[in-house]
């Protein structure tokens, strides 16, 4: 998400701005809103805590499998980002890796990988931030640039997504060092979530395509327990599949230091 692909959605893409004037009228306001609509569906969650299995499948279809869990920590504000902690449990040789990251808007996110193996954590720099996170499909940046502030939006239209109606959105990342020119995103309208983001690699083609899939509600708390990213590029695919979120759990800023991530069981 190959040529084929990639010729389909730039005849889609032809057909979208070639009927913008008569349909849809690029509104960058409007975009904002129904992003800023769907982000504020997620806030007052205070804090959650999920287990998850991430399956990795080359070009050939040959899958590993990793368990792993996030703990995430609400940002207070939207003039700040969220801060979440990534522990992969299995397999063996990876046992003990963790990745915090403390999101920001425009400046540069903080990011510290603890390698058991090495005993030693790395800070990742912000150049860094486009490569792939552990092998998969899901680059450093990804765990963090869903910040509604990061981005420029213009909206490009309404199309049917499966039994849904969605608006579609252009997003341009606000902040430096992204690894994407921009992102178009799926929002529906009936719940307002996202149901799918394309992604742009520095040269403006099409590098992955994220599907989400199976959202729950949890007391008002959407959440998908399906994230699918698809290289169209190298045909590879992850998938991170959730179990149930448990949420307030009592976690605080110092869960979430970096003095942490070596004492991490």
């Amino acid at each position: 998400m190959n040529c084929t692909r990639v010729m389909i959605l730039t005849l889609v893409a032809a057909v979208l701005l070639g009927t913008a004037g008569a349909v849809f009228a690029a509104d960058d306001t409007q975009g904002f809103d129904i992003a800023a609509r769907s982000d504020r569906t997620d806030l007052g969650f205070g804090d959650s805590d999920v287990e998850l299995q991430m399956v990795l499948r080359n070009a050939a279809g040959q899958e590993s499998t990793r368990a792993l869990r996030i703990a995430t920590l609400e940002k207070p504000d939207e003039t700040v980002g969220d801060k979440s902690l990534v522990v992969f449990d299995t397999p063996r040789d990876i046992e003990g890796t963790a990745l915090l990251s403390h999101a920001k808007i425009l400046d540069p996110d903080d990011q510290w990988l603890y390698l058991p193996a090495l005993k030693r954590v790395k800070r990742i720099s912000s150049s860094n931030k486009s490569g792939p996170f552990v092998g998969s499909e899901f680059a450093f940046e990804d765990f963090t640039a869903i910040e509604l502030n990061k981005f420029d939006y213009t909206y490009v239209g309404e199309v049917a997504c499966g039994d849904l109606t969605c608006d579609v959105l252009e997003r341009t990342p606000r902040y430096e060092n992204s690894g994407y020119t921009k992102q178009v995103s799926w929002v529906d309208q009936t719940d307002y979530q996202i149901r799918k983001v394309e992604f742009y690699d520095r040269r403006g083609d099409l590098l992955k395509v994220l599907e989400l899939k199976d959202y729950r509600n949890y007391k008002g708390i959407w959440r998908a327990h399906t994230l699918s990213m698809s290289n169209v590029q190298t045909n590879k695919q992850t998938d991170l599949i959730y179990g149930d979120y448990t949420f307030n759990t009592g976690l605080a800023e110092n869960d979430f230091v970096k003095g942490r991530l070596s004492r991490l069981r």
